[in-house]
């Protein structure tokens, strides 16, 4: 597989650190490409206590990357903007509310939100994984706009039957149940067995 995954300026930045530690070590995934907006920038720093772009994935990952790129979400010429690349889809995690209403409206004004209605004029699969509470009616209506236009909304909500230790093993198990969802089922991911 051959995925772009996106962080934006929502809370939840330890999720998309899991998702990416994921994909790194999963052999079926050759290749992810990651794009980190601006906000998602201060998010990362004020949740995990890593700053600036510079080396950001060695920090997210603990390790030198050795299939993800990284691209600016200001190169709108990046090779993931256009039809033609292939891909397997795109994850957005978190998905701000801003990110949302872009997409849904077919802005692709940043790198991040071209390669979203990229994916969506593909039809290849797009997770967005939303991160706002309450919603008001703006966020549902943008909600329902994406979906028909083939976007998953996959909010980030976790599950607590599994009984959680921390939030780190909330975001992985997160983290997993998005990798299921596009075909990527992970070893240690919790499933529920309600006759053991």
């Amino acid at each position: 597989m051959n995925l772009t995954v996106a962080i934006t300026g929502a809370s939840g930045a330890i999720l998309c650190r899991e998702l990416l530690r994921a994909l790194e070590s999963d052999d079926r995934v050759e290749r992810i490409h990651f794009v980190a907006s601006e906000n998602s920038l201060r998010v990362i720093a004020e949740e995990l206590g890593l700053s600036g772009r510079t080396g950001l994935l060695e920090k997210l990952l603990d390790s030198s990357p050795r299939k993800i790129q990284q691209h600016a979400d200001s190169d709108v010429g990046a090779s993931i903007a256009s039809g033609s690349y292939p891909s397997s889809g795109m994850i957005v995690l978190p998905c701000s509310m801003g990110t949302l209403a872009t997409v849904a409206n077919g802005l692709a004004n940043s790198l991040i939100t071209r390669v979203a209605d990229v994916t969506l004029k593909e039809g290849r699969p797009l997770l967005l994984c939303i991160r706002e509470t309450p919603f008001n009616r703006i966020h549902l209506r943008n909600m329902v706009l994406a979906a028909e236009a083939g976007a998953i909304i996959f909010p980030v909500m976790p599950a607590f039957y599994n009984k959680p230790v921390d939030s780190t093993e909330m975001a992985r198990q997160f983290a997993a149940r998005v990798l299921a969802h596009i075909g990527l089922p992970q070893p240690g991911a919790y499933v529920w067995k309600p006759d053991e």
